[in-house]
Parts: C-alpha cells; structure tokens; sequence
C-alpha cells in the first residue's frame, strides 16, 4: 500500500489526486481569505505541501505537466517568500520550514507495493531499482526548472522569479530523496512506526545527516526536529539549494547541467543510505526475501519520551 508519510494525519485534508481535484483548482486559494493571518501560512504551505507530494509521486509524469505543476509551485513558493523577508530566505530557516511542512504529504510505499511495482524484484535488486528511479525522478527536476529558466531568459523580466524557482527545485528534489530514503528503509525492513509527523521528522533527519536510522543511535530516531536536526537540515538544504543554481542558465544549459547534478547527488546519497541499512541490527536477509528478511522484518519505534 502507498501512503503519506502523513496518511493519519492529513486525514480530511483536500484531495491531491486527478487533474479536476481540489488540490489543482486556483479558486480555492483566493475565494476566501482567512481572517487570521496565520491561518492563511498555514494553507498555503498545506497546499505547497500538497503539491510537492504530487511532484514527488509523480512516476511517468510527462514533462510537460511536470512543468505546469513545478511553475505552479514557483508561484506559490515566491508569495511565501515575499512573506518570509530577506532575512528569513538567507538564513534557510523558512525553506526548512516549507520542507518540515511538507514532510507529511511526501507518499512512501510498502515494501509489497514496492515489489508489486518493480515488477516483482527483491533484495539488492530493489534497492538498485529504488535508488535509479529516484535518480531519474531528481534528474527530471533539474531539466524541467532548466527548462524553466531557459524561457525566463527569453523574458528579463521574470528573471526575478529565479530565487522561487530555486527554492521550489530545492523542496521538490529533497522531498524526492526523502521518500527515497524511507523507501530504501522499507526494502530493508527497518520502516519507522509512528504517525506521519514521526515519521517524516525521523526521514528528514536522515536525509539532512546522509545516514540510514539506527535505532541504537542517539539522534538518529525523533519524535521531534530539535535544535541540532533544524540546523542539520538548513545546512543540507542551503546546500541543495546552491546546487540548483547551476539551473539558472542561459538557454538548455542549465537544464543539462541540473539533471546530472541531481543524479549524481542522489546516487551518492543512495550509495551512503544503503551502507547504512546494511549495518543494520536485525535478521540476516536470504536471497529469496531480500534485505528485509521477509516477515521477519523490523520496525523501528520511537523510545518513550523520557529517553529522547
């Protein structure tokens, strides 16, 4: 089965699925203004949220709607920004928010409807699979915001959109990762119990520290993002951030030089999630079963909360 990281707690929340869903209407957004300010952030980075989970789920997505929801995003990441201030944009600490917000709505599989997908492979062959489809999906990502910004040179203009652009690239691309990273946990059956915000907190944790879940580990599984976590992942964040600009290029060049950063960037951290998870305690994997062991699967859970 594949769900949200945040299934249980998007319970209710409007639909991201099709192309007539609520998730894609423009009206919702301006057809009533909140009267408390707060209560506007917080749906529209529900709704940035939303939209990265679609971009992130988005297998055998054609280009061409992949561009339309990226520049969608763009749009709704540049109001955010306004909001947010130079200081704020500078010290990443909103894009970590946009992201921690996100985490929820970015969709991970099981590792039955991993197998069912991959057309039945198992062990290493699945995480081969896992770790080369997430490539091809951060590499796309890379060619369509170059894309994107091929045509902003064309128009000078809407070259001031280019910070959004970067930072919608930067949130698309680690939410890819992310799911990425839980998934490769699914295959080697160490899956994160919990609620979705527990699960997210513990995967973008990961992914800020390039390193699979130990549980025996201090840190290394949260209920919560703490101070040290926050840091973390504003550090990797500002990073991928500046691997996007490589996209803001004239022309296509941006665009071929994005996707094969994001492809290398992503095999790297592959390569360092699976060495992890490897190490693992736990059962030793057969053959047949793969890395999970099968049944004998483990779940990482949450220590009580007088020993985080």
């Amino acid at each position: 089965m594949a769900d949200d990281i945040g299934r249980h707690d998007a319970e209710g929340a409007a639909g991201t699925d099709g192309a007539d869903g609520p998730a894609d209407a423009e009206a919702p957004r301006g057809a009533v203004e909140p009267a408390d300010g707060g209560s506007a952030e917080l749906a529209e980075a529900a709704e940035i949220g939303e939209l990265v989970g679609r971009l992130v789920e988005a297998d055998g997505m054609d280009r061409e709607t992949r561009g339309r929801l990226l520049a969608r995003l763009v749009r709704l990441v540049g109001e955010s920004a306004r909001r947010a201030g130079v200081a704020g944009m500078a010290r990443g600490r909103w894009l970590t928010d946009l992201l921690v917000a996100a985490g929820p709505h970015i969709p991970v599989r099981d590792l039955d409807t991993l197998r069912a997908h991959h057309r039945g492979l198992a062990g290493e062959a699945l995480a081969d699979s896992v770790a080369r489809v997430a490539g091809h999906a951060t590499t796309a990502v890379g060619a369509a915001g170059g894309a994107l910004a091929a045509v902003q040179f064309t128009a000078p203009p809407l070259l001031l959109t280019a910070p959004a652009q970067l930072a919608a690239e930067t949130l698309v691309v680690a939410a890819i990762e992310v799911k990425m990273i839980a998934e490769l946990h699914e295959v080697y059956g160490v899956p994160v119990a919990g609620s979705g915000t527990v699960r997210a907190a513990s995967y973008l944790t990961s992914w800020a520290r390039r390193r699979g879940i130990d549980p025996l580990e201090a840190g290394s599984l949260t209920g919560a993002l703490g101070t040290a976590a926050k840091a973390a992942l504003r550090k990797r964040l500002l990073g991928t951030f500046g691997r996007s600009m490589t996209t803001v290029g004239p022309f296509l060049t941006g665009a071929a030089a994005g996707a094969a950063l994001n492809r290398a960037s992503t095999r790297r951290l592959a390569a360092d999630v699976r060495a992890d998870l490897r190490r693992a305690p736990g059962p030793v994997a057969t053959a047949e079963d793969g890395p999970s062991g099968g049944t004998g699967a483990r779940v990482l859970r949450l220590p009580p909360a007088d020993e985080r």
